[in-house]
């Protein structure tokens, strides 16, 4: 089986929010119940194109996040924490009149997930994560060589402009390049163009390249992984090999309710051959953890 194009067409959103012109897309309606999902690095709302036709009982709204596909970017002065997004998005969250809802990320998207569900456990019912829990652990010894990477990294990329493509299809065949199937490289990449003088050009903010100024420590990602009480399914790849078990031995012991399971294929395996599995499994996750929420 390979990656199918989505069974039914998405319905575009958009917001306005700390004065950001956001953009997402969304599936179902408004009397399911509430899914939010966040899109990984250089990714968009697309990202969950083939995902969310298939989670039925559901209303899926998927963001793109600041500086990515449809939404604005950040001003000059503003960065790309990730952490920098949590205003954005808890404005959506008002703005959907949502106050209690189930999160998905993917990639970064998880990471950011993750961090808001720390934050404000409460309003999560369930966490779905795709690929990713947390980022990377950064000694606080090695704050000011990351500090001076993200300013050497901001002055370059604010005067960097993107590549430009002579077509739609050179800019696809970009993404296919990199392992992903020829429909999931086109949802992602046509959310992600404009036209520009020789043909097209990302939308991406070029910043979204450049480092973070600050990195959590070891300390701050167990503080964070402790927060988690909501009931936690995480996916991974099963083609990131020994990184998997690694990744496991973290955060087990600080995330008290969760389910853990792999799935064949690469790090967009919820874009690709494997999607009914994906969807499958989140059902069946949301389903025996809505049963535990009544006993």
């Amino acid at each position: 089986m390979t990656a199918r194009e989505p069974q039914r067409a998405a319905v575009p959103m958009h917001w306005r929010i700390n004065d950001l012109a956001l953009a997402g897309l969304s599936w179902g309606h408004s009397g399911e119940k509430p899914l939010l999902a966040l899109h990984g690095w250089l990714d968009n709302a697309a990202s969950f194109a083939f995902l969310a036709p298939l989670l039925t009982g559901y209303h899926v709204v998927a963001l793109d996040l600041t500086g990515h596909g449809q939404s604005a970017r950040r001003s000059a002065d503003a960065s790309y924490q990730i952490w920098d997004d949590l205003p954005e998005i808890l404005g959506v969250l008002d703005a959907l009149g949502w106050d209690t809802f189930d999160l998905m990320g993917h990639s970064r998207g998880a990471i950011i997930s993750t961090l808001l569900a720390s934050a404000f456990p409460e309003r999560v019912r369930h966490l779905l994560l795709l690929d990713a829990v947390v980022p990377g652990a950064v000694a606080a010894e090695d704050f000011p060589e990351q500090m001076r990477a993200s300013l050497q990294d901001k002055k370059r990329l604010l005067s960097h402009s993107n590549r430009v493509f002579p077509s739609v299809s050179d800019a696809v065949t970009s993404r296919t390049e990199r392992g992903l199937s020829l429909p999931a490289a086109r949802v992602l990449v046509e959310r992600n163009l404009r036209d520009c003088p020789g043909g097209v050009m990302w939308t991406t903010d070029p910043r979204l390249r450049g480092a973070s100024a600050v990195k959590l420590s070891d300390a701050h990602i167990r503080a964070v992984l402790g927060r988690l009480d909501m009931p936690t399914l995480l996916l991974l790849a099963a083609d990131a090999g020994a990184r998997v078990g690694d990744l496991l031995d973290y955060v087990r012991p600080y995330i008290v309710q969760l389910t853990t399971d792999t799935i064949e294929g690469g790090h967009h395996f919820h874009m690709e051959a494997n999607v009914v599995k994906v969807a499958q499994t989140v059902k069946n996750f949301l389903s025996s953890a809505n049963e535990s929420d009544l006993t």
